[in-house]
């Protein structure tokens, strides 16, 4: 039967895979609700889309993206059918005069954008500087930019509206510039069917940009400027690109079905996905849209493309599972988990059991890192203590690889909120990854929703906008998957186009507009419709019945003989469980059992007949108390109008998992007097010897028959009850197994994360096995340009290295590596060194002495710790320094010290030196003896300090300061007063500044001459009293 097309309008811009993508139901953004019209964003209301549907070109670059700007222009038609707008990064404090340059390269009209500007074809658009652009119902709308100091991401903001406004309509190019902006954007408008370029990384400026965006895995041409523009004009006028919303979506032209079929068999033998129950219409968009790419205008044309072309069914493949994601898409939704999901989890979570989560869909991983970020901050102080066990799976094998490494680029700053940044992410090599605490908790796999086995006993699954992609039936299949792989309660959220639909009476509501719902608890078994052992079991019983049927060997013979006899002879039953509800009929029943009037019910106490009910009953309690079988002869039943014997028997059967359940067997006893059964004797009379030893060969025969149809009887009803019980094994066998496979996938998931963590281990070993040998490169190379003896011990004194200085000197050879250095004869003679290394090593002290050798030479033997990089000591250095020039130079610099000490201390003038701070740093004998001091009494006090004072006079301390900050001399500076000590003075001061090389400042040379004999003889003879 024929679909009917729905109207196709507004989607949601990005979405998760779990399967192939298909034409959802018209969706109204700002309700979330399906079939109703899509209001445009501010601003639009007052400006209808135009009639005329045409794509829309959003062109983005950034360092030299000029250049590339002008080349593509220059290359486009004059009257293109299309519009352009460009977005560049521009300086937000300087006006731009981009749309004047450009306007010089094309004859198309170049404008600066504007606030609620229609976007028409043929003209160029260029987005103002200090602005954030959007579009919207074709219409250009201006904002501020962020205050984020982050990346402002200007081209990702405007590609993602340009997807979400015109769907197929859409085209993104990325070109020359830094980082990765764009390449969020690009997969926005692949996912809405849109077509994206880059450029080639040879000819861009600067290629971060368009490596970006191609290794997004979003591109569909990667070619310099050129001829971008080329494919531009040609797919302009493909038919596809010339739809609107509102119009019926774009699909593969009308075929006989051989050739589509024949498509999709390809698909499904390159992917192993049935792509039938996936809905038609976007497969066949999706076709559409391969077909314009590569120029084709029929579907046998693009068949014989794919035949001759395999790698293109993988490319349509890949276009079917467009992977597109982003972090925390739509924080509301995430925040209705916060306020009402998680605190009913934890509160009805047993101790020590995990909160397990399954995000089918998940794509790049996105979605499953944003719950586990969400619910981590929801744990606030409980998290590290609560368990937490995050499953995500995807079809896509690409996807789910790089969910696993958990790295992501920049422009993820455009969702992620700085304190999630710094809190849950790490910053690798300019992208963010996913920290390891949290990749820990999260499992990713390679997963089939429609054919591969669920996980199970999940506190909440979130399947955003998958179910929109599928045909009903295989909707109501995957709702059958999650109601299984649901604890109970167990919590569900869907995307804001998604509902339980056939299954609203197995879900309750929690919250209506962002589609959660809850459990509820049910007995009834869903058929999942994935391929069960039990069917794998029965579809092989068919074929060897089929093979039985045509070989007919003697097994089949014996396996009809039994047939027969259990039909004749074998007694009706039923099997019924602990609450006495049938589970299997056994034989002809219906003399005994009958439906009860009024609602359907096949509890074996309500169909029984008049007669059987407290026996029955009765037999069954004491059956299950005394754990034997129980048997009730000549029960008298209603039956055609008449009574009727019967003998009943119920035989207690174990189950799995301990079930107990019962074998109830009816078996009719004929009256006395009725004529007996064929077979059985008649009533003896007198025969003849011959007659009666003929009954007595066929009483002899009838017993053993019926001895071996007992046997028959008793081993088939033991071989129904193994299988019985072997069906709910195999049944609870599948779950396990279940189970097992979710425990190998995280187990294959940690294997994998730990050949990562190996790989990245190997990896940086070959790091640091460079940087060994470039170490020891450059050690060897230092070891011989040193021209200083240095020799290394270990902590056990054994020779580990030497400089070719020290092999000299110490008579050294490259055999005494590894010899104790206390076994090898040294020159210098060096007895104690052995102990000396041993003390340096115990107390981590530096030992440091002169030494002599026997030509006379002096050196300088330093031994001090070998240091590990952890801080550990591992043995010794010895560093032996020739110190032969330096002795002679001490030597003779102390003789020169000595003469001029001899010289000063014979100079009968006081003489002492000043520090700029005017504190005395030496002084002559001569001083000590005029002024009769001490050296403790001069050395380091000041001046004005000596005696009692009697230096402290505000002319010489004036004088003294200007020789230090002037540098300049003083001469015969005359001083009279009252020393004290030595009487009344006349002195003569004469000071001149010195500076020294090695000293912080300058000094002062003062020089006193006592001229106080002088001074009286001028004076004359003192008048007598």
């Amino acid at each position: 039967m024929a679909r009917k097309k729905s109207p196709r309008t507004r989607r949601p811009a990005t979405r998760d895979r779990g399967v192939p993508p298909a034409t959802p139901s018209p969706i109204n953004k700002a309700t979330g609700k399906p079939g109703m019209a899509v209001p445009s964003r501010a601003g639009a209301a007052a400006t209808p889309p135009s009639k005329h549907a045409f794509p829309i070109v959003g062109i983005g670059a950034s360092a030299g993206g000029l250049e590339a700007f002008s080349e593509l222009l220059s290359n486009l038609p004059v009257e293109p059918t299309m519009a352009f707008v460009l977005i560049q990064h521009l300086d937000p404090k300087h006006p731009s005069i981009l749309s004047d340059i450009l306007s010089r390269t094309t004859r198309m009209s170049v404008v600066e954008a504007k606030h609620g500007m229609r976007v028409e074809p043929g003209h160029v658009y260029v987005m103002p500087p200090n602005a954030r652009m959007t579009i919207a119902g074709e219409v250009l709308h201006l904002g501020p930019r962020s205050d984020d100091r982050g990346p402002q991401l200007p081209i990702d903001h405007f590609l993602r509206s340009l997807a979400e406004d015109l769907g197929s309509r859409a085209i993104g190019v990325i070109l020359s510039g830094s980082a990765s902006d764009g390449a969020l954007g690009l997969k926005a408008i692949k996912a809405e069917g849109g077509t994206t370029f880059a450029e080639a990384p040879q000819s861009a400026k600067f290629d971060s940009m368009p490596r970006s965006a191609v290794a997004s895995g979003a591109v569909d041409f990667v070619l310099p400027p050129k001829a971008i523009a080329q494919e531009l004009t040609r797919i302009g006028r493909h038919p596809y690109l010339g739809q609107t919303r509102a119009a019926p979506s774009p699909e593969a032209p009308a075929s006989g079905p051989d050739a589509f079929d024949e498509i999709l068999r390809k698909l499904r033998e390159k992917s192993g996905i049935d792509f039938m129950l996936y809905r038609q219409t976007t497969i066949r968009r999706r076709i559409a849209r391969r077909m314009m790419i590569h120029g084709l205008d029929t579907l046998e044309g693009y068949l014989g493309y794919l035949e001759a072309h395999p790698s293109q069914v993988h490319a349509l493949y890949n276009d079917l599972l467009v992977n597109v994601t982003r972090f925390f898409r739509d924080p509301e939704a995430f925040r209705v988990l916060q306020r009402s999901v998680f605190p009913r989890i934890l509160k009805q979570r047993p101790a020590d059991a995990p909160i397990r989560v399954w995000a089918p869909g998940c794509s790049t991983g996105e979605e499953a890192y944003s719950l586990a970020i969400v619910l981590l901050e929801s744990l606030g102080d409980a998290d590290g203590i609560v368990p937490i066990q995050l499953f995500g799976s995807d079809v896509s094998e690409t996807a789910v690889v790089k969910a696993r490494a958990g790295i992501y680029p920049d422009n993820i700053e455009l969702d992620v909120a700085g304190a999630r940044l710094r809190r849950f992410f790490v910053k690798v090599d300019g992208q963010h990854q996913v920290r390891k605490a949290v990749r820990e908790l999260c499992v990713f796999a390679r997963h089939n929703l429609a054919t591969d086995p669920p996980f199970s006993k999940m506190d909440l699954i979130v399947c955003r906008n998958v179910l929109i992609y599928l045909e009903p039936e295989l909707q109501k299949r995957v709702l059958s998957i999650f109601h299984y792989a649901l604890k109970d309660p167990g919590f569900l959220m869907l995307g804001v186009a998604e509902t339980v639909g056939p299954l609203a009476d197995f879900f309750s509501i929690v919250d209506k507009k962002y589609r959660v719902y809850a459990k509820k608890p049910t007995s009834r078994r869903f058929d999942l419709g994935l391929i069960s052992l039990e069917q794998r079991l029965e579809k092989i019983g068919r074929t060897a019945r089929r093979t039985g049927e045509a070989g007919g060997g003697p097994l089949d013979l014996l396996q009809e003989v039994d047939r027969i006899l259990l039909s004749k002879y074998a007694p009706a039953g039923v099997l019924v469980n602990e609450a006495t509800e049938i589970l299997q009929f056994r034989g002809h029943t219906s003399p005994y059992l009958e439906p009860a009037p009024g609602q359907a019910s096949l509890n074996l106490l309500k169909m029984a007949r008049e007669g059987l009910l407290m026996e029955l009953r009765v037999a069954i309690d004491k059956a299950r108390k005394q754990n034997a079988p129980v048997r009730r002869e000549r029960l008298s039943i209603k039956q055609d109008g008449g009574l009727a014997q019967v003998t009943l028997e119920v035989i207690p059967v174990s189950g799995p998992a301990r079930e107990r359940n019962y074998l109830v067997l009816f078996e009719s006893v004929p009256p006395s007097g009725e004529p007996r059964a064929p077979g059985r004797a008649a009533p003896r009379g007198p025969r003849q010897p011959a007659v009666e030893h003929q009954i007595k060969n066929l009483h002899q025969e009838l017993t053993a028959t019926k001895e071996f149809l007992q046997s028959i009887i008793q081993e088939r009803e033991a071989a129904n009850e193994e299988l019985q019980a072997a069906n709910e094994e195999l049944q609870s066998s599948n779950e396990e197994l279940q189970s097992t496979n979710e425990e190998l996938e995280t187990a294959k998931e940690e294997l994998q994360s730990v050949n990562e963590e190996l790989t990245t281990v190997n990896e940086e070993l070959q790091h640091r096995n460079a940087d060994q040998s470039l170490l020891n490169n450059d050690l060897n190379n230092l070891f011989v340009g040193v021209n200083i003896p240095i020799v290394m011990l270990g902590s056990d004194g054994r020779i580990r290295r030497f400089t070719p200085m020290a092999g000299e000197m110490l008579s050294l050879i490259p055999a005494d590596v590894g010899r104790p250095i206390g076994d090898i004869r040294l020159s210098p003679d060096l007895p104690d060194l052995e102990q000396v290394c041993k003390h340096v090593v115990d107390t981590a002290t530096v030992v440091e002495r002169e030494v002599r050798d026997r030509d006379g030479r002096w050196y300088s033997l330093r031994v001090r710790p070998y240091t590990t990089a952890d801080d550990q000591i591992d043995g010794t250095v010895i560093i032996l320094t020739d110190i032969t020039a330096l002795k002679s130079s001490v030597e003779q610099v102390s003789v020169a010290r000595d003469h001029a000490e001899t010289i000063v201390d014979n100079v009968p003038v006081p003489l002492i030196t000043l520090d700029a701070a005017l504190r005395v740093t030496w002084a002559s004998r001569s001083f000590y003896e005029t002024f009769r001091v001490t050296p403790e009494e001069t050395i380091e006090h000041f001046i004005y300090e000596l005696g009692n004072g009697q230096w402290n006079i505000p002319a010489l301390r004036k004088a003294l300061a200007e020789v230090v900050e002037k540098n300049v001399e003083f001469h015969e500076f005359e001083v009279e007063h009252d020393r004290g000590r030595v009487g009344a003075k006349t002195m003569l001061l004469n000071a001149r500044p010195m500076h020294w090389e090695n000293e912080a400042g300058r000094m002062i040379l003062l020089a006193i001459d006592d001229i106080t004999t002088r001074r009286e003889a001028e004076r004359g003879p003192r008048p007598p009293g």
